[in-house]
């Protein structure tokens, strides 16, 4: 079997998806599976350092002039226009190039299956249609907007934008019909079902998006505690993410302290309203840091918070789950399908002050009961470990190959996992 993964970025760095065809290439070629990762060449460098005995098996389009230029301008947008206009058609001209790649790939190393697990925007258009080979795509997450009490607080030329966008997704993915086409569509949840373009011709099977490395992220019982409540936040610092909102948490909980894990736009920003409201010297913001320092940290502190307003995913909450870390999060999108009360809390976004003050009062109770925050600790990574693990991904992603490449009958999906025709018939 030999499987080629595309992926517009695969970096450690870059934060977000960037990460997932990562974990696929490291997985798929630990588990001896003759793999080749097609990227951009933004990440050559950390690619290669990442999988020095695979250099041969990593293959990267050039980064373009007019691609460049389009990144510049992007610049210039609100986020999510940016993502939806010039952003888009930087990502094409990635996959066209990519495409030459890929079918050189098959016709040389005959190539079974092509797996495209980004972006994973369940809207945008694929290139990957008429290679001759079966195709997966995803898992895809999305299908959101931001709370409805927060939707006024998008620029309205972005809200604007975006829907414009949307009535020309299905026109769209029929002039690019990678997803209509593809054998299999891989959807983290019934969200996403829904926002798929019409007119998929391929099985949609529900498989999580994110996963988790146990190696990595795992606690310990005897894991240091600072005598003043700590709590921790990872992410980049754009504004979807709402840090301020835990900065005017924690003025209404005086005894703690944030440690703030990531880097962005936002940055100064932030800064200057921790010195406005006089809780500078309670937040300690520290930059970008690689996993195990994340971890590391994560490990030393009480729980993690996450007050995003726009998280499809959320990886970061099944690294704390994963340490037995508690998490305090936003009921919306990602987190909200992996947390639940019995490892964490999620305050409900009714409005920008009930947020702040939601995240006040569970920070607050959190820092009152050790034993809480233990016992929610326990139940989480009991949670990860049970449904969101890498290892575990990867056996039901690699069973998906084998029937495509077999040109068998697709795995069935029996209480959450997948499982394949002939063991459910032997069980039967």
């Amino acid at each position: 079997m030999r499987i080629c993964v595309v992926a517009e970025h695969a970096s450690t760095r870059f934060g977000g998806e960037a990460i997932l065809p990562v974990h696929y290439f490291r997985l798929l070629r630990s588990r001896g599976v003759q793999c080749w990762l097609v990227a951009h060449t933004r990440t050559r460098s950390e690619v290669l350092a990442l999988f020095p005995q695979d250099t041969d098996r990593i293959l990267f389009v050039p980064d373009l002039w007019i691609q460049k230029l389009l990144y510049r301008l992007s610049g210039y947008l609100p986020r999510r226009l940016a993502e939806s206009t010039l952003g888009l058609v930087n990502q094409l001209i990635t996959q066209f190039c990519q495409r030459k790649i890929v079918c050189r790939l098959i016709r040389v190393h005959r190539v079974d299956v092509i797996h495209q697990p980004i972006p994973v925007a369940p809207r945008f258009p694929s290139v990957m249609f008429g290679l001759g080979v079966p195709v997966v795509i995803g898992p895809l997450n999305g299908g959101m907007e931001y709370p409805p009490a927060f939707r006024r607080s998008e620029a309205w030329m972005s809200r604007v934008a975006v829907a414009f966008a949307r009535l020309f997704t299905n026109t769209g993915n029929t002039l690019l019909p990678g997803k209509k086409n593809a054998s299999v569509v891989l959807v983290a949840n019934s969200r996403t079902r829904q926002a798929l373009p019409s007119g998929i011709r391929g099985r949609v099977i529900e498989l999580v998006e994110n996963g988790i490395d146990i190696g990595v992220w795992q606690g310990s019982s005897n894991d240091a505690k600072s005598a003043i409540p700590r709590f921790v936040f990872i992410g980049r610092l754009v504004d979807w993410k709402a840090l301020d909102v835990v900065i005017r948490a924690l003025k209404n909980v005086p005894s703690a302290e944030l440690e703030v894990i990531g880097d962005g736009p936002m940055l100064e920003a932030w800064r200057s309203l921790a010195a406005e409201l006089g809780v500078e010297h309670r937040i300690h913001f520290i930059g970008w840091q690689p996993q195990p320092k994340c971890a590391a940290r994560l490990r030393a502190a009480d729980a993690l918070l996450l007050p995003s307003l726009y998280e499809c995913g959320g990886a970061v909450v099944l690294e704390a789950m994963a340490m037995g870390k508690p998490v305090i999060a936003t009921r919306w999108g990602g987190p909200a399908d992996y947390l639940d009360a019995s490892c964490g809390i999620l305050v409900e976004p009714v409005s920008y002050s009930g947020l702040v003050a939601g995240f006040a009062e569970a920070m607050q109770k959190m820092a009152d009961s050790p034993g809480l925050a233990q016992s929610m600790g326990a139940a989480g990574r009991e949670r990860a470990v049970r449904n969101f693990d890498w290892q575990r991904k990867i056996d039901q992603v690699i069973e998906i190959y084998r029937s495509l490449a077999a040109k068998q009958d697709l795995p069935i999906e029996v209480n959450d996992e997948l499982v394949s025709p002939a063991a459910v018939s032997q069980h039967n």
